[in-house]
């Protein structure tokens, strides 16, 4: 499937749930938000008959996101199900790794490949003022249970706020010498709430992880597997990388290759427009697969040549925050 401006659309991202058990402060406005009603949320029946769909139509890679996506029940059956299908090639994960202990296993076992697991600081007390309610070693918990586990190649998910110091990138390249992991800074983006402010720019991290390895230069690789945006550098003799998700200093658009299926059943275009098409109304009302295979179609028309999200020109009036979206 290719789009108006030439891009390949072969990856969706399936948030399965609106409900997380942190609020972070940079995800979900300081008074949250209005959680969904479960019969408002589309069944596990329903996605799988639209990876069905939709698989024809290209889609060969899938991110299950939530809010958390661990928190709703019977995930690990419906990974099961979509790997027992044989049209995704790849089935990944965005959590908050704070329920893998306990579960990684399995996930694995059912068909989940990969997972990315956010941690944006490894001081506790910062941590628990970006969670609001989140415990540290739980997360830290779940990336040795994710690395146990096999899900790899795993990633480490840092957004840019003013709790990332020096401390926590001591952390992150010991973390890349000793595992064959991931660590992605991203720019922080305002379509969450505004607990916290934005940290160090793309430029600062990576003087500042040059000059804590005694000035070594990052190097660029490109093997690195996964679907989205990131720019992959490494030190020498590192087993992992540093990624950098710039999606407003440098942004990637035109390479994106992504639509975005909401918990209540809309199929987004691009995360940052509030342009969404409505596919469980007719899921619901009894459309064939040729009607939902075009609304598909629809969506990927409709993808913009880029957004507007910049810093010098404001924020748009974004209708859902992060934790509705799935990122």
């Amino acid at each position: 499937m290719i789009d108006n401006h030439n891009r390949v659309v072969n990856y969706l991202r399936i948030s399965v749930t609106d409900r997380c058990n942190f609020r972070c402060v940079y995800c979900m406005p300081p008074n949250g938000v209005h959680w969904l009603d479960h019969s408002e949320v589309l069944t596990y029946e329903e996605i799988l008959r639209l990876i069905a769909v939709f698989s024809r139509e290209g889609i060969s890679k899938i991110r299950l996101t939530g809010g958390e996506p661990l928190v709703r029940s019977g995930l690990t059956n419906f990974i099961h199900e979509i790997k027992a299908m044989g049209v995704i090639d790849d089935i990944s994960l965005t959590t908050n790794g704070s329920l893998l202990p306990q579960m990684a296993y399995n996930l694995k076992n059912a068909g989940l490949d990969r997972v990315n697991i956010s941690l944006d600081t490894v001081n506790p007390a910062r941590f628990l003022r970006i969670t609001t309610c989140g415990r540290l070693d739980d997360t830290l918990r779940g990336i040795e249970s994710a690395l146990d586990a096999g899900l790899t190649p795993l990633k480490i998910n840092v957004v840019l706020t003013e709790s990332l110091l020096e401390a926590d990138l001591a952390y992150f390249i010991q973390q890349v010498y000793r595992h064959p992991i991931s660590v992605r800074f991203i720019e922080y983006m305002p379509i969450g709430g505004t607990g916290v402010g934005s940290g160090p720019d793309i430029g600062t991290i990576k003087k500042m992880l040059s000059m804590a390895v005694g000035r070594q230069a990052l190097r660029p690789v490109i093997n690195v597997q996964g679907n989205g945006p990131a720019k992959y550098y490494q030190f020498p003799k590192a087993r992992g990388t540093f990624g950098f998700i710039t999606p407003i200093s440098d942004h990637f658009c035109g390479e994106c290759n992504r639509l975005r299926l909401t918990a209540d059943g809309k199929l987004r275009p691009c995360l940052l427009s509030n342009k969404e098409i409505d596919v469980k109304t007719p899921l619901r009302n009894g459309a064939s697969d040729s009607e939902l295979a075009r609304l598909f179609h629809e969506a990927v028309s409709e993808k913009p040549n880029g957004h507007s999200l910049c810093r010098s020109s404001g924020y748009p009036d974004f209708k859902r925050r992060m934790s509705q979206i799935g990122g």
